[in-house]
C-alpha cells in the first residue's frame, strides 16, 4: 500500500512539473495575405493581421481560430482569457469591417485567415488535421460560413472539410444583418441566401456545434436559426450536429460557453486519436 501512495504522489508531482513547465507564448500581427496585396491596400495592410499564441515545448496540438464579434462593423482580434494555458493554440484574427468594405470581403478574409492557419501551424508544432473555427456572434457567423460554404477555402486549394471542427457562440445562421444592411433590407427581414450558413447544409461537413444564449434574452431569434440549422443538418444526414442553449445567459454567453468549446475540442481530438 505504501509503494502505491508513493507511486499514485510521483504521478502527480510528475503532472504538475508537466504543467509547470508547458508555456505559452504569442506572436502578433501577421499578415494573412501576401506581400503584394498587403501593400498595395493599406486597410488590408492594417485589419488583415492575426496573433498566434501557442505551447512552445508541445507537439502536435490542436489549434482553435478564433473570430471576434462586433456586428462586421467594429471589434479587434483578442486571445481570450479562458482559452489560455488550456493545452491548444489559439489564433485570434482580425477582418475588414462595414463600412470600409462590403460583403463577402470579410468572409474572404476569414477564409485567408484559416488558410493560413493551415499553412503554417505546424511551423509553431500544431497538427494542420486538428484546426477548429469558432468566434462569438459575427465571429461565429464567419466561423460557419467559412466552414459551411467550400469555395472560400477552395480559392486557397484547400477542403473546407478538412476543419476539425465548427463551434460558432451565437452567430447568425440566416444572412448577417450587416450584409442585410448593406442591401438597404431591414434588420427584422430574415433572408437566406448564399451568404447564410443555412443555404449551404450538406452531410459531409465538418462536426457542428451550435451555442446560443437563452432563446428568451438572445438577440431576436438568434436561439431559433441556430435551432433550424441544428434540424436542417439532421435533415440533410449530418449525423454530428448539435445545439446548446445556455439558460439565464443574454447574447453576452461567452463565459460558460468557453469552456463547452473546450469540451468539443477535446471531443474531438480523442476521436482523432491524440492527447489533449
Amino acid at each position: 500500500m505504501k509503494q502505491l501512495l508513493l507511486l499514485v504522489i510521483s504521478i502527480s508531482l510528475c503532472y504538475n512539473v508537466y504543467a509547470q513547465e508547458t508555456t505559452y507564448q504569442t506572436k502578433e500581427n501577421i499578415p494573412y495575405f501576401n506581400e503584394t496585396l498587403n501593400q498595395s491596400d493599406d486597410y488590408i495592410s492594417e485589419r488583415c493581421v492575426l496573433d498566434v499564441y501557442y505551447p512552445n515545448n508541445m507537439k502536435s496540438f490542436a489549434t482553435i481560430v478564433w473570430f471576434h464579434g462586433g456586428g462586421i462593423q467594429a471589434g479587434h482580434k483578442e486571445i481570450p482569457e479562458a482559452l489560455k494555458n488550456k493545452g491548444v493554440a489559439v489564433v485570434a484574427v482580425n477582418y475588414r469591417l462595414h463600412p470600409k468594405v462590403s460583403a463577402p470581403a470579410y468572409i474572404e478574409d476569414a477564409a485567408a485567415s484559416v488558410a493560413w492557419v493551415f499553412n503554417n501551424i505546424e511551423q509553431y508544432g500544431g497538427d494542420a488535421s486538428l484546426i477548429f473555427l469558432s468566434g462569438h456572434s459575427a465571429g461565429g457567423y464567419l466561423a460557419s460560413m467559412v466552414g459551411m460554404d467550400k469555395r472560400w477555402l477552395n480559392k486557397h486549394a484547400i477542403d473546407a472539410n478538412t476543419i476539425a471542427g465548427l463551434i460558432p457562440f451565437s452567430g447568425h445562421t440566416i444572412t448577417h444583418f450587416t450584409v442585410r444592411k448593406e442591401r438597404g433590407i431591414e434588420g427584422t427581414q430574415p433572408i437566406i441566401d448564399d451568404l447564410a450558413p443555412l443555404y449551404h447544409v450538406r452531410v459531409d461537413a465538418p462536426p457542428l456545434l451550435l451555442i446560443t444564449g437563452d432563446r428568451e434574452l438572445e438577440l431576436l431569434g438568434r436561439y431559433e436559426e441556430n435551432a433550424y440549422m441544428m434540424r436542417m443538418m439532421k435533415v440533410a444526414g449530418h449525423n454530428d450536429t448539435r445545439i446548446m442553449e445556455l439558460d439565464g445567459y443574454d447574447h453576452g454567453m461567452t463565459e460558460p460557453a468557453f469552456p463547452l468549446l473546450l469540451k468539443e475540442v477535446e471531443r474531438i481530438v480523442k476521436r482523432h486519436g491524440n492527447r489533449f
